[in-house]
This record gives C-alpha cells, sequence and structure tokens, in this order.
C-alpha cells in the first residue's frame, strides 16, 4: 500500500506547481537519478517519463508528460461515452417497460435493446480500423462522434421501437469505432513507461460512464438521460480538435515536420526528439504493405492469436453478463437494484484507477493471472450462492431488468453472499481482463496490420458480448444460474493458463521493441517473459 500511495502522489504532483527550494530539489533529483539508473533505466532514454517514477525529483520536467496526460484525458471522453453505451440499458430498461403506447417494451424487445449496440459495435470495429489508417487516429475519433450524436437524439426523441433499435444501434457503432481508436491512440502518444498508466485510463473512463449512467438513472427518465449520455460526445469532438496527431501515423503517411512538431508538444519542447522519429522511421522502413498472406507469417499470426484470445477470455468471463443484468442480478440476490448497481459501479471505479497505478509497477501479466484466479474464485462462490438458494426452495430467475422479479421464499438471507462475489468479481476484473486486453492489443499488433488486427480484434470482441448478452438467458434456463457462472469460472482458470503460458509481458518497452521481439529479432529489455519457467530476458547490446 505505501508503494501505491506513492505512485498516486507522484502522479498527481506530476499536475501540481512546484514549490521546492533549489537546493532542496537537486538533493532529491540526485538521489532519483540514483534509483533510476539502479532500476536500469536509461536516464537519458527515459527522461521523460522519470517524474512518474523518480517522485519529486522529476518534478522539473513535469511539462513534458503533462501533455500526454492532456491528450489522454481528452481522448478519453471517447470510452466515457462508450461506458454510457453500455450502461444505459440498464436504468432505461424498467421505465420503458412502464411506458404504453409504441415505445412499450417487454422482455423480448429488452433483450434486443441490451444487445443490439454489440452489433452496431461489431460493424464498428472494423469501420474504425479503417478510418485510423486512412484518415487518422485523431479524426477516426472525432468522426466517431456522428453516430454517437445521431444515436443518442434518436434514443431521447424515440415515438416507437424501430426508433429505439436504430438509437441502439448507432450508440454501438460509435462505441465499436472509440473502443478500437483510442486504444491505439493513446498507445502511439504515450512514452514507453506511461503507457500502461495511459492506456489503463480506457478502461477507467468506461467504467466512469458507466457509474454515472447508474446514479443519473435514478433520477432522470430514459429520454433525458439519453441527452446527459450525449454530452461527452459534443465534449470530445470540440477538444480533440486541439490535440496532436499520432507522430508514428504522421511518420507512416511521409509528413516528418508534422510528426516532429506532434512529438514536441507531447515530449516537450526542450527535448530532443529526432532519436524517437528516427526509431519509428527505421521501423516503418523495414515494413511493406501488409497483405492478407501475412496473417499466417508467425511475426503477425502469433500477436494477433494473443489479442483475439484476450478478447475471448474478456468478454466469456461473464462480466458483460453482469453489466447488462446488473440490476436483476442485485434485486434477484436481495440487494435493492439502483443503489447496488450504483456502489457496484463505484467499485469498478476505484479498482481500474487502483490498476491504472499498478499497471506499469506489477505488469500487464502478474495483474492478468492475479484477476482472472479471483474472477474465478468468485464466480464459484456466485454458483454456490444460487446452489444454495435452490437447495434451501427459493426459485431465484437471473433476467434482464423488464422481467419481474420472484418473490423469495423463506429460507436463510443469502444476500451477502451475492454481493460479496459480486463486489470481488468487480474488483478482480477492474484490475486485469478489464483494462489490459485493450491496453495489449494496441501494444503488439505491428504498425503496418495494427488498423486491420485491431478492427477483427474488436469485432470479435463485440460479437462475443453479443453472445453473452443475447443468450444468457437461455443459458441460465438451460445450465441453471449455477451452472451459468460455473462455466465463466471455467473460462477465468483456462485465461489464467492461457497468460501464464503464453502471454508475454509488454511493460516498460517500446512499440518497436515488442514489433521486433515477435520478428525474432531478441527480446526487449526488462520484459516478455512468458511464463516462470522461461530464460531471463536477453539485454540489448
Amino acid at each position: 500500500m505505501r508503494s501505491l500511495a506513492r505512485r498516486f502522489r507522484s502522479v498527481t504532483r506530476l499536475l501540481l506547481p512546484r514549490t521546492c527550494s533549489s537546493r532542496a530539489c537537486a538533493c532529491v533529483d540526485s538521489n532519483n537519478m540514483a534509483t533510476i539508473q539502479s532500476e536500469g533505466m536509461d536516464p537519458d532514454r527515459d527522461r521523460d517519463t522519470a517524474p512518474i517514477l523518480a517522485g519529486d525529483g522529476g518534478l522539473r520536467r513535469r511539462e513534458q508528460v503533462r501533455n500526454q496526460f492532456l491528450a489522454t484525458f481528452v481522448s478519453t471522453l471517447g470510452p466515457l461515452a462508450f461506458g454510457m453505451v453500455l450502461g444505459y440499458s440498464s436504468p432505461a430498461l424498467p421505465d420503458l417497460k412502464k411506458e404504453s403506447g409504441a415505445v412499450h417494451m417487454d422482455s423480448y424487445h429488452g433483450s434486443w435493446f441490451g444487445s443490439l449496440s454489440a452489433i452496431g459495435a461489431m460493424f464498428g470495429g472494423p469501420v474504425g480500423g479503417w478510418c485510423i489508417e486512412a484518415l487518422g487516429r485523431k479524426t477516426s475519433l472525432m468522426t466517431a462522434v456522428l453516430p454517437f450524436t445521431g444515436g443518442w437524439l434518436i434514443l431521447a426523441y424515440a415515438q416507437n421501437l424501430a426508433m429505439l433499435y436504430v438509437g441502439r444501434l448507432l450508440t454501438g457503432i460509435a462505441a465499436g469505432m472509440t473502443s478500437l481508436t483510442v486504444p491505439v491512440y493513446v498507445a502511439e502518444i504515450s512514452s514507453p513507461r506511461l503507457r500502461g498508466l495511459l492506456g489503463a485510463s480506457f478502461q477507467l473512463m468506461v467504467t466512469i460512464g458507466i457509474l454515472l449512467v447508474y446514479v443519473f438513472g435514478n433520477f432522470l427518465g430514459w429520454r433525458w438521460l439519453a441527452i446527459v449520455c450525449l454530452l461527452p460526445a459534443v465534449i470530445l469532438i470540440i477538444a480533440m480538435a486541439f490535440m496532436p496527431e499520432t507522430p508514428r501515423w504522421l511518420l507512416a503517411k511521409g509528413r516528418r515536420p508534422a510528426a516532429v512538431t506532434s512529438l514536441l508538444w507531447l515530449r516537450g519542447p526542450d527535448v530532443d526528439v529526432e532519436d524517437e522519429c528516427a526509431d519509428i522511421e527505421s521501423n516503418l522502413q523495414q515494413q511493406e504493405s501488409m497483405s492478407w498472406r501475412e496473417f499466417t507469417q508467425p511475426s503477425l499470426l502469433k500477436p494477433f492469436a494473443i489479442g483475439m484470445a484476450l478478447m475471448f477470455f474478456q468478454q466469456f468471463s461473464g462480466i458483460n453478463a453482469v453489466i447488462f443484468y446488473s440490476v436483476s442480478i442485485l434485486e434477484d440476490a436481495g440487494v435493492e437494484g439502483n443503489t447496488g448497481a450504483i456502489i457496484v459501479g463505484a467499485v469498478q471505479v476505484v479498482a481500474t484507477f487502483v490498476a491504472c497505478l499498478l499497471m506499469d509497477k506489477m505488469g500487464r501479466r502478474v495483474l492478468l493471472i492475479v484477476a482472472g484466479t479471483g474472477m474465478a474464485i468468485t464466480s464459484v462462490t456466485f454458483g454456490l450462492y444460487f446452489q444454495l438458494e435452490q437447495n434451501n426452495g427459493h426459485n431465484s430467475t437471473l433476467t434482464l431488468a423488464t422481467t419481474p422479479t420472484p418473490t423469495p421464499a423463506p429460507g436463510p438471507d443469502l444476500s451477502w453472499l451475492s454481493l460479496t462475489s459480486m463486489i470481488v468479481y468487480i474488483i478482480a476484473f477492474s484490475l486485469g481482463w478489464g483494462p489490459i486486453p485493450w491496453l495489449m492489443m494496441s501494444e503488439i499488433f505491428p504498425s503496418r496490420a495494427r488498423g486491420t488486427a485491431s478492427g477483427i480484434a474488436t469485432l470479435f470482441n463485440w460479437f462475443g458480448a453479443f453472445i453473452v448478452t443475447k443468450e444468457f438467458d437461455d443459458m441460465v434456463k438451460a445450465f441453471t444460474e449455477q451452472g451459468a457462472f460455473w462455466f465463466f469460472a471455467g473460462i477465468c482458470l483456462l485465461g489464467v493458463l492461457f497468460v501464464f503460458f503464453v502471454v508475454p509481458e509488454t511493460k516498460n518497452v517500446s512499440l518497436e521493441e515488442i514489433e521486433a521481439y515477435f520478428e525474432g529479432k531478441g527480446k526487449p529489455r526488462s520484459a516478455l517473459q512468458t511464463s516462470a519457467y522461461s530464460s531471463p530476458p536477453l539485454e540489448e547490446s
């Protein structure tokens, strides 16, 4: 906890004015330089990220990373809007059930209402993959605002079920574009030692978006809630106009002066960015235009397979069943639905924030393994709750919020078990399987195939979200509630084994070094072990 507190202070102090005396700061700088060198860091190469790791002594360079935080914050307004799309159905569906006339929604139509955003996102992923290569990462993110705006306005003024469906479909397309574009944008503007912290902010903003929808849904009707959900997208398109395009995309398009300007804005006006430009250009010159045949080559096939597997385990761990059906899950467990959903949303935000701080400290692999283990255990206990309820004669059914919740039969109150399982599961997911698959997708795919591969991975992720969301009710009817959660527990355990034996560590490593690793050109410094039995990483010559 002390280490975590120090890391939190270093991040917050980075954005605050410096107040120490010159002599005192010089002493701290000297001590921290020794710390940097003892950790194997190159003080010249990593000077732009030293403030995060070096505490007070690095604050003299806070301007060199502040802009990276600013650009990340602005771009992650997209995930904030994306999170609102995910959470909207939970408070909206009970209201739509109470409506009369053309917008009245029963259980069958409610299941489609909850699932159509995932279908839209399946299309949005490939569209975003094409856009980030053709239009650039920045322009693609701004383009995603259009379906966001159209979708929320249609939902706000819907007069029938068809308009509700179209609105959900459009916001889903925007969410798919955003879920692909933002991780790539953040990864390409970030310094290696900041990339985990900044990259994990994608999932943090998603969870904040979900929480905000739960909170506003407590006192706003579904129409006004749609208007509120539109606001982040409006702010995004205005603020993003002042942010830079990523240097890698600019260099790939032969726009070197613009790339230098972008790097100077991101790294600081006094930083020599020529070496970074040269590294990116050297990597780009060794690449040719991507062809589909390359997906059979190990240099692309292995990272692509890893990325797809991470997306599979993220979705089939059961998280979307928990999010989309959170209100009815908590009501079925004896907890007042809306209040419980807000509590769970708040826990998710706090846990994801902690994950941001730990991402570059503990690494991706450790967090995935610890989180997957925790998710497996809590899925088992959740199944145990339903088994005990059944043994006690309770006939609880886990369904969409539009389905009436059965009155519990008399017996021991086991709601504490379901609530504890829910909270621990959300914490575990938020620490690992929530942020890391999206982060690693932006890290491990080679630059020449980043748009195409990310588009396919995003489509696959949202296809999994659709399957889990649409078919979860049928799964529960076929296998019972306990069977469903025990199935998710097995998937979580398989994910842990996959990470332990296959997934490499990418913390503190440049995107160019990761690409070289998968091409068989050596292991980057301080990373890319794939199990406890792997040999130590090779040192750079």
